[in-house]
Formats: C-alpha cells, sequence, structure tokens
C-alpha cells in the first residue's frame, strides 16, 4: 500500500516501466491515457493495447464522434484508484495493458481510411496483442474485423450491442457507419450462424442471418437470460465484442450521433456483459460516443466503464489461465 504521506503520482501513463497496478493519481491532472496506462505506440510489449480510432466520416445525423477516443480517455480518469465496480480487484495487478495512442489516417483522403485502420491493427495483432478499441464511426470494427480475422485464419462470431443493424446495402466502395456489417459479411468475416445483434430499436432491409434481440425483448428478458441467451448463441466461437453506445437509451448516453429512445440502461447493460466472461473474447470496441451533444460527460463515462468492465473480464480470464494476447 503506498505511503498516504507521500505526494500522489502524476503523469504515470509516460513512464514505461508503469506496468502493474493503479496509478492513483489525482482525477484532476496528468497526462489523460485510458485508466492512466502507459503510452507505447508501439504497444510496448502489452499483452493488452487500448487504442483510439477518432473517425468521424459517415453519422447520420450529429457529427462529433473522432472527439470519443479523447472523451473517453478522460473520462475514465475517475475510474482509477479505486476496485473495480463489481468486480472488486484491480485488473492490473494481473494484466500488462498500454494505451497506444490513437489510429494515423488522412480524413482528406477517405477511401484510404479502411486500409489504414486495418493495417495499424494489424501490426498490434502480429506483436501478439489483444485489442480494445475506442471510437469513433462504428464503421472501424470493419477494418479491424478484417485484421483479426486474418490474424486468427478464421471468421469469428459477432456480440454487437446497437440501436441499429448496420445492414444496409454498400457496393464495397463507402466508408459508412450503417454498412459495416454487410460488408462484413459478404467479406466472410464474421460467423452469421453464431452472430447476435442486442437492442436493436430500429428496422433494416435484411438480417443475413445474424440473430436479432430487439431493445424491448432484450429490456423484458433481463440481463441475466440475455447474457445466457447470447453465450448460448455464441457458444465456443471465437467472437468479437462491439458495443455502439446508442445500444443505450439517450437518457443514459445522449452523447451519440444517432440516439434511439427505448434501448437498455447503463447498469443493465452492465449487468450483462459482466456475465459473458465464458466466452472466447478476442476483442472489443466501443463507438459512436459523442461528446460535442453530451456536457455532462455521462456518454464518455459510460463508454470508459464498459471499456473497463471489458478489462476485468480479460483479467479473470488470464486468472483462469487463459492468456487474452492473440
Amino acid at each position: 500500500m503506498a505511503d498516504p504521506t507521500l505526494p500522489r503520482p502524476v503523469d504515470r501513463a509516460l513512464d514505461p516501466g508503469f506496468r502493474h497496478g493503479q496509478s492513483t493519481e489525482p482525477n484532476y491532472s496528468g497526462v489523460t491515457s485510458f485508466l492512466r496506462r502507459r503510452y507505447a505506440r508501439d504497444g510496448g510489449g502489452a499483452e493488452v493495447v487500448v487504442w483510439g480510432v477518432p473517425l468521424d466520416v459517415a453519422v447520420s445525423n450529429r457529427p462529433g464522434t473522432r472527439f470519443g477516443p479523447r472523451a473517453i480517455r478522460a473520462a475514465s480518469t475517475i475510474l482509477d484508484g479505486d476496485p473495480f465496480y463489481p468486480f472488486g480487484f484491480d485488473p492490473f495487478e494481473t494484466l500488462d495493458v498500454s494505451d497506444g495512442g490513437d489510429c494515423v489516417f488522412d480524413y482528406g483522403l477517405p477511401a484510404g481510411i479502411p486500409g489504414a485502420i486495418a493495417a495499424q491493427a494489424a501490426a498490434h495483432y502480429a506483436r501478439g496483442s489483444h485489442l480494445v478499441t475506442l471510437g469513433g464511426d462504428h464503421f472501424l470494427t470493419y477494418p479491424i474485423l478484417r485484421a483479426l480475422t486474418a490474424r486468427l485464419g478464421q471468421p469469428v462470431a459477432l456480440v454487437q450491442f446497437d440501436a441499429h443493424q448496420d445492414t444496409w446495402d454498400d457496393n464495397g466502395d463507402r466508408v459508412d457507419h450503417g454498412t459495416m456489417i454487410t460488408r462484413a459479411v459478404k467479406d466472410g468475416l464474421i460467423r452469421v450462424d453464431k452472430s447476435i445483434q442486442v437492442g436493436i430499436r430500429t428496422h433494416a432491409p435484411r438480417t443475413y442471418g445474424i440473430e436479432i434481440v430487439h431493445g424491448n425483448v432484450a429490456g423484458e428478458m433481463g440481463p441475466a437470460a440475455l447474457a445466457r441467451h447470447i453465450c448460448e448463441r455464441v457458444g465456443d466461437a471465437p467472437v468479437y465484442l462491439s458495443f455502439d453506445i446508442d445500444a443505450l437509451d439517450p437518457a443514459f448516453a445522449p452523447g451519440t450521433g444517432t440516439p434511439v429512445c427505448g434501448g437498455l440502461s447503463t447498469r443493465e447493460v452492465i449487468a450483462c456483459l459482466r456475465r459473458l466472461g465464458a466466452l472466447d473474447l478476442k476483442g472489443f470496441d466501443v463507438v459512436e460516443v459523442s461528446p460535442p451533444y453530451d456536457h455532462a460527460e455521462i456518454t464518455a463515462l459510460a463508454g470508459a466503464t464498459l471499456a473497463s468492465l471489458y478489462l476485468c473480464l480479460l483479467a479473470e480470464r488470464k486468472e483462469g489461465g487463459r492468456s487474452p494476447a492473440l
């Protein structure tokens, strides 16, 4: 335990030797990496790399998701220093996690963005790191899935929390948050027989065989039953978890590009995700955080909380003898 008479540490994100434990920095100061983890552009040999993809090209209503990664990092500072609820432990005593900074691409050349994201994700995967992504337009899931499935040599099950199915038509050239599932299915990146979309509250032309749990049904099921249903659907397939923040009701996440009333509460989602640790988790993103529409920062805090929860699931897996590294 730290000596309470000594000054609290500051800027642990800049300390390359800071690999385990929490920083206990003052919430209001210091470099705001995600949960104060050390910054390392190449991952620094970490098992898990958290990075941002500040993509903001095709949200249909309110722009601003390019600021999502920055806002989530800032909101995460309030979570550092205490045992993570509801787990009650410090995941960083077990996991070595770094902040890989942000993905780099030229916003003025949108056609090149998917390849840039995929290439940089692939570089992290080649080093054996597990990626946790902060976003950013939901399209980013598609190039990450390209890199992940190439690394694994097989498609993955997709568990997608969202208000939208994102299965609109695409001729293969669009960079669009509403078409990335269509692209992923056509490219054989996901196993539709094992995939599931949760919290859907809109209608789309097709499902491609992916199971849909509509928002009203998910609420009626309750978190425990919903988690069991997800686990039964996925089974033992490797799985990628994508969380569009508009899966939450706008009362809990107003800072998003496409809010839809009638969603799940933050409490319900946490209770559900907490029960998904048995899945063969291969990656996670939380996307569509658009801070200009939420001055209270509760949307970014929800994103930070969900990403920290995912890290706790990985820590539990490692405690059980299953490394999160790819």
